[in-house]
Formats: C-alpha cells, structure tokens, sequence
C-alpha cells in the first residue's frame, strides 16, 4: 500500500455488502446502494489542536468502521477501491 493518509483523515475499504436477489433478478452495480460499512486500512498524522499538540485518533488500523453514505473521496489504487474520509466523519466503531 502506498497511500498514507495526511492530518485527520482515514483510509478505509468498503466491506461489500451481500445481497442476493430473490427470483434471479440481477442488479447492477450502479443501482445499488454504497456500502456504509468499512475496514480501516490506514490513519493520517493526526489533528493539532491550537496549541499545536497532536490529537489522537479513535480509530486505528483494522477497525470496522460504520461511514455516511456519500462523502469522503473515492480512490481505486490496484484495482481496489478506497476511500479517505476524515476521522470526524466516521458515524461509529462496530464490534
């Protein structure tokens, strides 16, 4: 891997979400929903508040992350796709 997220903001991979389709239907992926769930790959440096003291992050490498449904930037890096949001945007840690 070789993005490292820079101050607050995290790498996660969207955890896809199965679904299977009662009576064959197929559905494309454009029409399906994004995933809200996540594992987190990567953390930046960390937040500074006004004192310019590092912030830790709640979350860290191999979190399962709970994210909103649109927001953060999209990236594909080796035919996989990720996303970094900031830490902030991150709705909850799961299990």
């Amino acid at each position: 891997m070789n993005i490292k997220p820079l101050g607050d903001r995290v790498l996660v991979q969207p955890l896809d979400n199965k679904e299977e389709a009662k009576g064959g239907i197929i559905i494309p992926d454009s029409a399906k929903e994004k995933p809200q769930e996540g594992k987190v790959v990567a953390v930046g440096t960390g937040k500074r508040d006004d004192e310019g003291k590092v912030i830790a992050f709640n979350v860290k490498k191999g979190d399962k992350v709970l994210m909103p449904k649109y927001g953060g930037t999209e990236v594909k890096v080796d035919d996989k796709e990720y996303q970094i949001v900031r830490e902030d945007d991150i709705l909850a840690i799961i299990g």
